[in-house]
């Protein structure tokens, strides 16, 4: 299959509005285009063709029972797909949507067991980002999007990463350039009495309970353990997510015990001929001699971390690293939503720099 690669920041407006007609055509015919978001890239289909969301998981490798989330671009459509909408959940639609928030809702019978995974539940955001809502307003469908990268690898943050991933295996990828936030939306599930977070990310469990009163973490992402035997109601719950191809581990705990180490684990690895890589930051990036080294981002600012992450798991991939050490982020106010994603990203493989 040939993929189209369009650059949307290049082109004059006349080429924009036929490749986004294009890109419509696309879905509607049940084919799949790779979108920008505001969180990471997407992987777009019509959320209501059960066969284009098979589409999805096919093109993805990825498990299906692992839920999509439904994007759309007008409060109405949530009325279409969910069966019932509490006022709690009106409530932090209307206050972080359009924005990096999915939530989760008993879903009507219209909407395709491929959607979600098997349940009786449905996700559903609703992006902040022009292209993205140009995109589905121009498909005239509610839009399933996943990541849009091969299952178990990092999210895309650029198009490029889609093009890596995605080349041959569909028709269009739409390049918006670089995304602000580079880290998946929150979850959280209104189906029960008290809102349960499934997925940490930009908006915090804080900022719901701001509008609602109340929000909880679900015990399966709180803890520092893999959890078995868990029912993905939410994507990245239940699988192995954004894990590089080399052996990533966390090293936490005083800053100068970490640096002490990673550096000591590095030279270790060295020693047996691995190729190994150090993730740090712009305060640490000087005290680590030798390795593959990259800055995430600063601590100051935890949002540097988020859009940073994904990118340089990708690139140290592309340096052929073979063990990866990492300093770990569980600062405010991102702390949650990063280190959901490394802890996933290392398998779970943490080590205390500050024990003897």
């Amino acid at each position: 299959m040939h993929t189209d690669y369009i650059d949307l920041g290049t082109i004059s407006e006349v080429e924009r509005e036929y490749a986004m007609e294009e890109a419509g055509e696309i879905i509607r015919r049940g084919g799949l285009v790779a979108f920008p978001t505001e969180t990471v890239y997407g992987l777009g289909a019509d959320g209501m063709n059960p066969d284009a969301c098979a589409r999805i998981y096919e093109a993805k490798g990825r498990p299906s029972d692992n839920p999509l989330i439904l994007h759309i671009v007008d409060m109405k459509q949530v009325d279409e797909i969910a069966r019932e909408v509490s006022p709690d959940a009106r409530k932090i639609m209307e206050e972080f949507w359009p924005g990096p928030l999915t939530v989760i809702l008993p879903k009507k019978e219209t909407v395709p067991s491929r959607a979600t995974g098997g349940l009786d539940t449905v996700a559903i955001r609703m992006p902040s980002h022009p292209d993205a809502r140009e995109f589905i307003r121009k498909s005239r469908r509610i839009i399933a999007a996943p990541s849009a990268n091969v299952s178990g690898k990092p999210s895309p943050t650029l198009a490029e990463h889609v093009y890596e991933d995605m080349k041959g295996r569909i028709p269009m990828i739409l390049d918006g350039g670089a995304v602000g936030i580079g880290i998946e939306s929150t979850i959280v599930d209104m189906t029960g009495d008290c809102p349960v977070i499934l997925r940490p990310g930009y908006i915090s469990k804080e900022d719901i309970a701001d509008v609602i009163g109340q929000a909880e973490l679900d015990p399966a992402i709180a803890g520092r353990e893999r959890q078995e035997g868990i029912v993905a109601k939410a994507p990245g719950m239940k699988y192995r997510h954004y894990a590089p191809k080399g052996q990533m581990i966390l090293v936490e705990g005083k800053t100068e015990n970490v640096i002490r180490k990673i550096n000591e684990l590095t030279q270790n690895k060295q020693t047996q001929g691995y190729r190994v890589g150090i993730i740090a930051t712009d305060d640490t990036l000087s005290q680590y001699p030798t390795g593959i080294i990259k800055s995430i981002g600063s601590r100051e600012h935890t949002e540097t971390v988020a859009a940073n992450l994904y990118r340089v798991l990708r690139e140290m991939d592309e340096s052929g690293a073979e063990y990866i050490y990492s300093e770990s982020f569980f600062t405010e106010p991102m702390g949650d939503a990063i280190m959901n994603r490394m802890l996933k990203a290392a398998g779970y493989r943490v080590i205390s720099a500050d024990e003897a």
